[in-house]
């Protein structure tokens, strides 16, 4: 079932999910995997795009999380993944906005995962390096020619590490690492940020 919704519109967030247990019943688990960017130096960011940032990257989280949460805790089990970024743990050069609301949510998830606990309810985060997703190839297309192979090899001028793995991630990397954390393996897992960057954060 496809279900547009703004992400920035709390109601619209909550209403989706009521949606689906109408059409299914009920709600086993949960993949909050929408995000935005926007670059700018931090001195000349506009509350407006960081705003909009948090809107979809952070609040949006927590409203889809509350409202699928409160059906799972009536099952007495469920499974959410939230796919963070590994900007969650290290700051990056005209990424603010971006780097605040991947810390501020890979946290959130793990507030939800200490409460929600008690109900047989896992909470984990995905924190992926740079992967080869739409929004990077996007991205991309604003770069200086060689600014994708700083992105690999690093840039000191940047404060990048690259990826020691030399490589950007394929986006099924990344879903398997979501599906593991969905999956029976991981039944004694929650609270826990799975980082999938090629080495990238350096194990911080």
């Amino acid at each position: 079932m496809d279900v547009a919704v703004d992400l920035a519109d709390a109601a619209q967030v909550a209403a989706m999910v009521e949606r689906c247990v109408t059409a299914y019943g009920r709600v086993d688990a949960l993949v909050n995997v929408a995000g935005i960017f926007r670059a700018a130096p931090i001195l000349e960011l506009s509350l407006e795009d960081y705003d909009a940032v948090q809107a979809v990257n952070t609040r949006a989280v927590f409203v889809a999380t509350q409202a699928a949460g409160r059906h799972m805790a009536a099952a007495r089990s469920g499974a959410v993944v939230t796919i963070a970024s590994n900007a969650a743990l290290l700051p990056r050069v005209q990424q603010g906005a971006y780097c605040t609301s991947k810390a501020a949510v890979a946290h959130l998830t793990r507030c939800f995962g200490l409460e929600l606990a008690q109900y047989g309810i896992r909470c984990n985060s995905v924190l992926p390096g740079a992967a080869d997703t739409p929004m990077v190839q996007q991205l991309r297309a604003t770069l200086r020619p060689g600014d994708v192979d700083e992105t690999v090899a690093g840039s000191i001028e940047k404060f990048r590490t690259g990826i020691p793995l030399g490589r950007l991630a394929a986006v099924e990397q990344i879903a398997n690492a979501v599906l593991y954390l969905l999956s029976d393996q991981a039944a004694h897992i929650t609270l826990h940020d799975l980082v999938v960057d090629g080495g990238g954060s350096l194990g911080v």
